[in-house]
């Protein structure tokens, strides 16, 4: 994926984050999208994004999710917690008769919200890089993970590719991008195994400059 100027807004940590500073400027605008969540259904969007997620763990990755990379992820599990979650759903899912959060039950002026991502244009799509999910999508929350809640997001800039994960609670999910075999791609990491990685530029830290941080979706309002 091509890098493109991205622009971040009111990032604290803006100064720790040193080789790519001059390409992630320290700004960036709120796109213009439907009614955000209210609490409530921040809360119940946030517990659906995470059995929608722990499900293509559990039961292998449904052929429904059909963009498999690291922003299908996302993309997938967003428009899948805000839909309505009926009898036929649930079996088609695997989730028939199993304990599920209540939905999400979305306005009318919210159903954008399931496929309607900002693109760097000003345009709205149901695809959406990485780097456009970051961009005019999510607001900047710290890079310090323990202010991070489920269903934000981490981003990773490794030069020409940008790559999500997402906090899970007491993990971080995510998928390579690549499939060799009966390797379905998905990852599921602890955080202390992760602040720990190998190759360094995959650690969640704060001196990290391949860490931006954690982001969190701009129609959460909880």
């Amino acid at each position: 994926m091509k890098r493109r100027t991205f622009l971040i807004g009111s990032m604290a940590a803006a100064s720790a984050i040193l080789p790519w500073t001059s390409i992630f400027a320290v700004q960036q605008s709120t796109p213009t999208i439907p009614s955000s969540l209210t609490s409530t259904q921040s809360r119940n969007f946030r517990a659906w994004m995470m059995r929608i997620i722990s499900a293509q763990f559990t039961a292998g990755p449904t052929p429904r999710w059909q963009q498999r990379d690291c922003a299908g992820l996302v993309r997938f599990a967003v428009a899948e917690a805000l839909r309505k979650h009926d009898e036929k759903w649930k079996r088609a899912n695997g989730l028939l008769g199993q304990a599920v959060p209540p939905d999400v039950e979305i306005e009318a002026n919210q159903q954008s919200l399931r496929n309607g991502w900002q693109l760097a244009d000003g345009t709205h799509s149901a695809y959406a890089s990485a780097l456009e999910l970051v961009q005019g999508n999510t607001s900047f929350q710290s890079k310090d993970c323990n202010l991070a809640l489920p269903g934000d997001l981490l981003f990773f800039d490794q030069g020409e590719a940008q790559h999500l994960m997402v906090w899970m609670g007491s993990y971080i999910a995510y998928h390579t991008g690549t499939v060799l075999g009966d390797d379905n791609g998905l990852r599921a990491v602890s955080v202390r195994d992760l602040q720990h990685w190998s190759d360094t530029r995959w650690q969640p830290s704060q001196d990290n400059p391949n860490f931006a941080g954690i982001y969190r979706l701009n129609f959460l309002s909880a």
